[in-house]
């Protein structure tokens, strides 16, 4: 846990607790794979099957708790059709897509960063 010194003017700890904030909330293995998956596919049928089959590596397990996360964090809207049987349908929030500036900068710096790496590896 990080504790304030006594020095830090206001703003500084302000802004630690709010990194913290969202780290907590995003800042797992899988969260921003979910969140970055739903905001690429608006309009389409997200149910929980395609989803953890194009999530690559996730279990089913994991799904659910990152998805019940996403949306007590009003990030993700969980849908529940009339059907037979019943399909759960996901989807990112206006809330949840205000997240997309951060997604596209880590995106294209990690694009980056493996530019780099390789580019190294190639020496």
């Amino acid at each position: 846990m990080i504790k304030k010194p006594k020095t830090d003017p206001v703003s500084c700890t302000a802004g630690i607790r709010s990194m913290q904030d969202a780290l907590d909330m995003l800042g797992n293995k899988w969260s921003l794979l979910i969140v970055h998956y739903l905001m690429t596919r608006t309009g389409i049928d997200n149910t929980f099957k395609k989803m953890e089959k194009d999530i690559e590596g996730i279990s089913a397990r994991m799904l659910s708790k990152e998805l019940k996360a996403l949306e007590f964090n009003k990030m993700v809207r969980r849908e529940v059709m009339d059907t037979k049987p019943i399909t759960v349908n996901y989807s990112i929030t206006d809330y949840g897509k205000e997240a997309n500036n951060v997604i596209q900068a880590l995106v294209q710096w990690g694009m980056r960063h493996r530019e780099v790496m390789f580019e190294q590896d190639k020496k």
